[in-house]
């Protein structure tokens, strides 16, 4: 399959620079960079009409595998948007050996103990004495 190129206009729009796909050595270049810029997340592609805006609430969040038990896995950002609705974001390279049906049955396994988010990022906004 080809893809399109993307290129990068200077400052004067008189040259432009060809992108060109670079893989990431590791998880964590990706999960520092949407750290840092939570609109690399598309909010357009998800309502063109009212694009979501990102808060990052935690990197790597401990998420317990049961009701009251101890953290068994850990997400790699959790994200609100404006309307306050979380967003779990796990980074994973194409080259993880994992298959794809891995991967979704994680998250799965995340957001079907995200019931005890309210209990999770409470401590984050709590009022220090």
């Amino acid at each position: 399959m080809r893809h399109s190129k993307i290129f990068l206009a200077d400052e004067t729009n008189q040259n432009w620079l060809p992108m060109t796909e670079t893989p990431y050595d590791q998880e964590v270049v990706l999960q520092i960079a949407l750290a840092q810029y939570p609109d690399l997340i598309p909010g357009d592609q998800i309502n063109p009409d009212n694009p979501r805006r990102w808060l990052l609430v935690r990197r790597e969040l401990g998420i317990p595998g049961e009701m009251g038990g101890g953290n068994l896995w850990s997400l790699d950002h959790l994200f609100l948007d404006q309307d306050g609705i979380p967003t779990f974001v796990e980074c994973k390279r194409s080259q993880d050996t994992r298959g794809r049906r891995e991967v979704v049955a994680q998250m799965l396994d995340y957001a079907a103990n995200g019931t005890e988010l309210p209990n999770l990022y409470a401590p984050i906004f709590a009022k220090s004495d």
